[in-house]
């Protein structure tokens, strides 16, 4: 394996021969450290150009990309990724921002401009699965709709869904992730009732509640448990109504952090967008953007993290958008917050 400074290295040398190609040689240009790949600085009397050469990630890289041509002077920007999907990812997002960044496909020595991809449609909601789904609520669980499917979630904690199964009939699964919903349905043979489910919804509320001591499920997906948390008071970010919608990339597991989107209206009756996250990450404003621009109804947009994560990087890259957003820190139970 090559160790972080060799690959570096590499990856600083193979940036320099694509821009190269591209743009041909300069003596002007510099290297400029990026932590997730290798940078280039050109100067260019007066103004700077910056490359940027996308490695870990890929589909990340635009926060950081953006906040790095800040703390370089950067005043045009181009960034490059080997991954056909990530760049149609990153060109719909780049016009977003005030720097509008190119985006560059790597197509073995050259560079190809990448077109934007469309969002993903979500698909139409069966109506067998609403139907099914009645039972979440009874039990105690909020109800939410994403990708096709009816989710039960406590504190933003998946605990149950209903999809339409292989056989073309509603599947209802309850467990906490894959390995939990298969095992269920091996221990109960696919048949769950109501009172099975709320017995999970009570055990699972236990250790999300705030004050519960450490325990796996109350570490689980915080952005998501955020969300629950401003979803059922719209007030903490300045909203009249919100309602959970689907994040505009689907996460493959519990454990990848992924904001969480909501939609509604303000107090003054304007489409709101609130993106929900935790942590520093820089990939959230991007994420936010992204969500606000497919939901389509412009209006103001929200990021929304705990209080303690309101980090002056992501209020900067949230001024950085086209249309900015508002970084907006909620207080959680450990900060004197409210309790739900």
């Amino acid at each position: 394996m090559i160790d972080a400074e060799r690959r570096a290295a590499l990856l600083g040398v193979k940036l320099g021969a694509l821009v190269a190609s591209a743009a041909g040689s300069s003596a002007d240009r510099r290297p400029a450290p990026f932590a997730a790949g290798a940078g280039l600085v050109e100067d260019r009397a007066g103004r700077a150009a910056g490359w940027v050469l996308a490695d870990i990630e890929p589909a990340r890289a635009l926060g950081p990309a953006v906040v790095w041509a800040g703390r370089n002077g950067v005043d045009e920007l181009h960034l490059l990724v080997d991954d056909a999907g990530a760049a149609g990812l990153l060109a719909r997002r780049a016009p977003l921002f005030t720097l509008s960044p190119s985006i560059w496909r790597v197509e073995g020595r050259t560079l190809v401009a990448a077109p934007p991809v469309a969002h993903v449609v979500e698909p139409p909601l069966d109506p067998r699965l609403v139907e099914v789904a009645s039972i979440f609520v009874a039990a105690g669980g909020d109800r939410v709709v994403e990708h096709g499917r009816v989710v039960a979630e406590v504190a933003g904690l998946e605990v149950a869904r209903v999809s339409i199964g292989p056989d073309g009939e509603p599947l209802l699964e309850v467990g906490v992730g894959r390995f939990d919903r298969e095992a269920h349905a091996m221990i109960s043979g696919g048949d769950i009732d109501a009172p099975r489910l709320a017995e999970v919804v009570r055990l699972v509320a236990e250790h999300r509640r705030p004050g519960a001591p450490p325990h796996p499920l109350r570490s689980l997906v915080p952005e998501r448990a955020l969300r629950a948390r401003v979803v059922a008071n719209p007030s903490l970010v300045g909203a009249e109504r919100l309602v959970a919608v689907p994040p505009v990339v689907e996460a493959p597991d519990l454990r990848t952090a992924l904001p969480a989107p909501a939609v509604g209206e303000g107090t003054d009756g304007a489409p709101v967008v609130v993106v929900c996250s935790t942590g520093i990450d820089l990939d959230v404003v991007p994420t936010a953007a992204d969500t606000w621009l497919r939901d389509g109804r412009g209006g103001r947009l929200v990021v929304a993290v705990p209080t303690r994560d309101a980090h002056r990087v992501t209020e900067e890259l949230a001024g950085a958008l086209v249309t900015p957003a508002e970084l907006v820190g909620v207080p959680t139970p450990d900060e004197g917050g409210p309790p739900s």
